[in-house]
């Protein structure tokens, strides 16, 4: 099997005396969707942030295409190839959807800015129709498709997507979440998503991890995960 685009050894991270994430050990593959599952202060936040630099890593690494990312400036694993889509959006409200847009391509080549665009606009009409609205006007949903197609328009190989369903109306979810698939299929794009939407990103994804407690607890194939008695009953049914 080739090496994992992105290998995650150990890693270990902290706010003040407080351990968020205890040895974390994951593997995505190019052309993956994997997913992270766990309850609300799992640490699925935790990991993605760690992943870029802030919270900085107590221990462990991250390898990313072969190469030790770990600790890097947010700014320079851009440049690398990995965008996020973090959690609550953090779109800039007083700038227009176009003006966000922008600001997701400052890393690339100029020359693709028309040709992105015209892709995340295909991808989410409803930006096309606000394009000169500002963000913090949007709905929601409207929020969640920017925040996505500013990752996008760094044009990464890697897309990191945290909590992409929060807060969202079911109609919504299920039009985001269809995104995510056809990015992944047409695109051949590399997803690591984080979601509290366990069912919906076990449905999504190739394979998953479950994090409790800042550790992973179990791991496998979504499917193999959606039918475990375990994860069903703390996961999928209501459970905590």
């Amino acid at each position: 099997m080739t090496a994992p685009m992105l290998k995650i050894e150990g890693l270990r991270a902290s706010y003040g005396a407080i351990e968020a994430l205890k040895g974390v050990d994951v593997e995505i593959h190019e052309g993956e969707i994997v997913t992270l599952i766990g309850a609300n202060g799992a640490g699925k936040s935790t990991l993605l942030m760690s992943m870029c630099g802030k919270p900085k890593p107590s221990a462990g690494r991250v390898i990313f295409e072969g190469r030790d990312i770990t600790g890097m400036t947010t700014h320079h694993i851009m440049r690398l190839g990995i965008a996020q889509s973090p959690e609550g959006r953090r779109i800039f409200p007083r700038m227009t959807v176009l003006e966000n847009l922008r600001m997701g391509a400052v890393v690339t080549d100029p020359a693709h800015f028309d040709q992105d665009l015209e892709r995340a606009f295909t991808m989410f009409p409803r930006l096309k129709e606000r394009q000169n609205q500002r963000g913090g006007t949007l709905s929601g949903g409207e929020q969640q498709m920017l925040a996505i197609a500013r990752a996008l328009m760094s044009r990464p190989r890697l897309l990191l997507l945290d909590e992409p369903s929060l807060g969202l109306a079911p109609i919504i979810v299920r039009q985001i979440f269809q995104v995510i698939r056809e990015i992944n299929a047409e695109q051949g794009m590399t997803v690591f998503l984080v979601e509290q939407n366990a069912f919906h990103a076990l449905k999504l994804a190739h394979r998953a991890y479950v994090l409790a407690g800042g550790k992973v607890q179990m791991s496998g194939t979504s499917a193999e995960l959606l039918g475990n008695e375990e994860v069903r009953a703390a996961y999928l049914e209501g459970g905590h």
